[in-house]
């Protein structure tokens, strides 16, 4: 009978929800997919350029200070409203 109780009790017991506390969204996934294109093509623009060009000295850091100040922490940041 005290293992049956036991097992009866087990089974009334409810079962405590753990947050998560990193759950991204689409959004956070997008946005972040689109700061690591923007790095990508902020390096590929800046090896295509010469030295002291606008594409190297101006045009390819836009892009990476686009993507790695800016787009990447807005993904990790981001929170988006449960309804």
């Amino acid at each position: 009978m005290n293992l049956k109780n036991k097992k009866e009790d087990l089974k009334q017991k409810p079962t405590a929800e753990v947050p998560q506390l990193f759950t991204f969204s689409k959004l956070n996934y997008f946005i972040f997919i689109f700061g690591l294109i923007s790095i990508f093509f902020g390096y590929i623009i800046m090896s295509t350029g010469e030295v002291n060009s606008f594409q190297s000295l101006t045009l390819a850091p836009i892009f990476l200070f686009t993507g790695y100040i800016i787009l990447i922490p807005l993904s990790l940041i981001i929170e988006r409203k449960k309804n």
